[in-house]
């Protein structure tokens, strides 16, 4: 009889050892967001919602990129330290997570924001958010209210002039052709 025996139970376990670690460290950090793209206002605030797994304490960095500027925002190790730069100091609320919330946005805040998980080990991940800041579009619509509302009570003062104008020159010139008009005009009534 013949034996097809292609894999030894030796070379199935270390293929199944080998498997294992590779998935282990495919795995060892992952990094899961539930919005990676978010557009907000100006003067709104924006959160960064990341649920971050690795073995060990995990260093967490946030940068900011855009196409002119490319600066950290802070670092941390969660519940060790906290280093947020001069920037951002008083806009970034950073959650032990590996989320961060920056408040009071700006025109400038548009673009694209990296966190950075990084072990103890040295292995490191990265994902990416983009942020999309819009203008408030109200202050444009009140002051083209406000001009609107001007122009139209100027166009209604000026037909107002315009009627009582009107109603002056007629009764000037009903007035004259009363005064060129003789008082006593004696017509003499003649017999049929």
């Amino acid at each position: 009889m013949w034996n097809f025996r292609l894999w030894d139970v030796h070379d199935v376990a270390v293929f199944l050892s080998i498997t294992l670690y590779m998935c282990h460290l495919a795995g060892a950090i992952s990094i899961h967001s539930p919005q990676r793209s978010l557009t907000r206002s100006v003067q709104e605030d924006v959160f960064f919602s990341v649920n971050i797994t690795c073995s060990g304490i995990p260093t967490i960095q946030w940068t900011f990129m855009s196409g002119v500027v490319s600066r950290s925002i802070g670092t941390w190790q969660l519940g060790v330290y906290t280093n947020i730069t001069e920037d951002y100091r008083s806009r970034v609320q950073p959650c032990n997570n590996g989320s961060m919330g920056l408040s009071d946005l700006r025109l400038q805040d548009a673009g694209f924001y990296v966190v950075t998980v990084t072990e103890a080990a040295g292995s490191s991940k990265d994902a990416g958010f983009v942020l999309k800041v819009n203008e408030v579009l109200y202050e444009d619509l009140q002051y083209v209210s406000v001009a609107a509302l001007g122009l139209g009570c100027l166009a209604g003062l000026l037909m107002l002039a315009i009627w009582l104008l009107n109603l002056a020159y007629k009764k000037i010139v009903a007035w004259r052709r009363r005064k060129q008009m003789p008082e006593n005009d004696d017509t003499e009534l003649q017999p049929l």
